[in-house]
C-alpha cells in the first residue's frame, strides 16, 4: 500500500487547496515544502470573484475573513478600470487579502482532515510514475533528517514558476522569455509626500516614460512598493535588492520628500509568458505557475492556480476511490490548458499596452476607449475575475451554476459543501430525483423551485460546472454515468 494517495509537492495556496479538496473527500495527502518557514513577502494580493465562489462552495471563504482587509469593486486591465460591481455574483468585488494569509488559512484547516505540511521537504527525483503502465508514483525527498522515499498513488506539482516536477517530468515548457524586469518589495516609509495612497487605487502606467512605479498600502504601515525600467535590464533575478536601489526608485517617482523605512521583503520578476503542453505525465500532474506562468497584471496568478486544483482535485479523489470514469483525469488538462493560455493571452496584451511607445499609447487610448462601453468592460471583466470561464462541455453547458436562492431559506452552495455533485430537479413531479439515488456518495439531489432552471434538471459537477442540463431522465442519466461513473 502507497505511504499516502496523493503527494503534493508545494505549500502554496494551489497545493493547501488541493490538499484541503482531497481531505474533504476522505483522500489521504502529504504537502512537501521546501522553505522552512512561509515567506514574510506578501506576493499575491487579491482573491478574485470566481476564487472567492469556489471557497464559498466549500464552506471555506470564512477562513479568510480574519485576514482580508477590503473588498473592492473594481478590477483593471493594464491599469484601466473594469466595473465588477456588473458582475453576476454573490462576489461581485475582489477580496483583499495577501498569499501568505490565503496559506494561513488553508493550513489550518488541514489539520481537520489529517492531512498534513511537511516543511523543509525537497522533491529529489521522481523513481516512477512517469510512464504511462507505473501503478505507483515514487519520490525522493530531502528531509532535514536525510533523504526519504514516498510512495503514492499520484504526485502533483505545486511548486512555483520554477518547478521541481516539471523539469523531472521533461515536458515542454514553451512561451517567451521576459522583456522587461521588474522588482517588488514590500516596506515602510519614514517619511511620504501628500497625494502617496493610503487606500487601494488603481496601478497607474505612464506610458511616456521609460520606468514605471505605483505604491499600494497593505496593513500596518507596510506599503507594496512595485518598480521597474531600463536600469532593471541586466539584473539577475537572484541579485540582492538593496535599500538604496528601492530609495532611488522611491525618489524618481515621488520626489525628495519620500524616505524609505524598512525593506522587508522583496524579489525581482519579468514578464515571462510560458505554459507546458501537458498538464498530465503518466501519474504526474501539474498545477498553478508550475503549469504556466504569466506577466503579474490584472491579478489573475494566485486565483487561477486555486481554480487549477478545485478542477483536479474531485478527479483525484473519483480515481482514487475507484469511480472515476477511464477519461475522467485527462479532462484536467483539456479544461484547465485553454483558461491559462486565455490569461498568458490577456497579460501579454497589458503588457504591451504599458509599454513606453507611441504606438502603445495609441493602442491603450483605443481600448480605454472600448472599455468605456459597458458590455465590453463586463466582458472583459468576467475574463479577468474568472466568472466567465467556460468548459468546453457541449452547447449550453460548460458555465459556472450561479448561486441560487432556494425556496427552503438556503442557497445552493451549503449544498455543495461536501464535495458531492448536485442534481437540481425543478420538474413538477420531482422524476429526476431518483436518478441520484444509485450513487449516493457522489451526487446528491437538490429540490429547485420550478422556473428557477434553464431546464427541468440540471447537473452540477463538484466544482460547481455546469456538465447537463434537459429535460429528459436519459440525458441526465447518461451524463450521470459520463462524470460520475457507473451505479453504485
Amino acid at each position: 500500500m502507497p505511504d499516502t494517495d496523493v503527494l503534493i509537492v508545494g505549500g502554496g495556496p494551489t497545493g493547501l487547496l488541493l490538499a484541503n479538496e482531497l481531505g474533504l473527500a476522505g483522500v489521504r495527502a502529504i504537502v512537501v515544502e521546501r522553505d522552512l518557514d512561509r515567506s514574510r513577502q506578501s506576493k499575491a494580493l487579491n482573491l478574485q470573484p470566481r476564487s472567492a465562489e469556489i471557497l464559498d462552495w466549500r464552506g471555506w471563504l470564512s477562513l479568510m475573513d480574519e485576514h482580508a482587509f477590503a473588498n473592492v469593486e473594481w478590477g483593471h486591465f493594464s491599469g484601466i478600470p473594469l466595473n465588477y460591481g456588473a458582475l453576476d455574483s454573490r462576489f461581485a468585488y475582489q477580496i483583499v487579502i495577501v498569499q501568505a494569509d490565503v496559506e494561513r488559512a488553508l493550513e489550518s484547516n488541514l489539520a481537520s482532515f489529517g492531512n498534513t505540511l511537511r516543511r523543509g521537504h525537497q522533491l529529489i527525483r521522481i523513481d516512477s510514475g512517469l510512464a504511462p503502465g507505473d501503478e505507483q508514483v515514487t519520490a525522493t525527498v530531502a528531509t532535514p533528517d536525510g533523504e526519504q522515499q514516498i510512495t503514492a498513488r499520484y504526485l502533483v506539482g505545486a511548486d512555483g514558476g520554477r518547478s521541481t516536477v516539471r523539469k523531472l517530468t521533461g515536458v515542454e515548457f514553451p512561451g517567451r522569455d521576459g522583456n522587461a524586469p521588474a522588482t517588488v518589495c514590500d516596506i515602510t516609509l519614514t517619511r511620504k509626500p501628500a497625494g502617496v495612497a493610503d487606500s487601494w487605487s488603481l496601478p497607474r502606467f505612464d506610458t511616456e516614460r521609460t520606468d514605471f512605479a505605483f505604491l499600494m498600502p497593505l496593513r500596518d504601515g507596510v506599503y507594496r512598493f512595485v518598480f521597474g525600467g531600463a536600469d532593471q535590464v541586466g539584473f539577475d533575478r537572484d541579485a540582492v535588492i538593496t535599500a538604496e536601489e528601492v530609495q532611488g526608485a522611491l525618489t524618481r517617482s515621488y520626489g525628495s520628500e519620500i524616505e524609505l523605512g524598512e525593506l522587508r521583503s522583496g524579489s525581482r520578476f519579468t514578464d515571462a509568458a510560458r505554459q507546458v503542453t501537458e498538464y498530465r505525465t503518466g501519474r504526474v500532474f501539474l498545477a498553478g505557475d508550475a503549469a504556466h506562468i504569466h506577466p503579474p497584471l490584472g491579478g489573475q496568478g494566485m486565483s487561477l492556480g486555486l481554480q487549477d486544483a478545485f478542477n483536479l482535485g474531485w478527479k483525484l479523489a473519483a480515481g482514487i476511490h475507484g469511480w472515476a470514469p477511464a477519461h475522467l483525469l485527462d479532462t484536467y488538462h483539456s479544461e484547465r490548458h485553454p483558461v491559462a493560455a486565455a490569461v498568458l493571452t490577456n497579460t501579454q496584451v497589458q503588457s504591451v499596452l504599458t509599454a513606453p511607445h507611441p504606438d502603445a499609447r495609441a493602442v491603450r487610448d483605443m481600448i480605454n476607449g472600448l472599455l468605456q462601453l459597458p458590455d465590453a468592460n463586463r466582458q472583459v471583466a468576467q475574463d479577468i475575475s474568472g466568472i466567465g470561464i467556460r468548459y468546453d462541455l457541449g452547447p449550453g453547458l460548460g458555465h459556472r451554476m450561479p448561486d441560487l436562492d432556494l425556496g427552503d431559506g438556503t442557497r445552493l452552495a451549503e449544498h455543495a459543501r461536501d464535495g458531492s455533485g448536485l442534481l437540481l430537479d425543478s420538474s413538477p413531479d420531482r422524476r429526476f430525483a431518483p436518478l441520484a439515488d444509485d450513487r449516493k456518495a457522489r451526487v446528491r439531489s437538490v429540490v429547485v423551485d420550478h422556473g428557477a432552471l434553464t431546464a427541468q434538471a440540471v447537473l452540477v459537477r463538484p466544482d460547481g460546472y455546469v456538465c447537463a442540463s434537459s429535460d429528459e431522465p436519459s440525458t441526465i442519466s447518461a451524463a450521470l454515468t459520463f462524470w460520475f461513473g457507473a451505479p453504485e
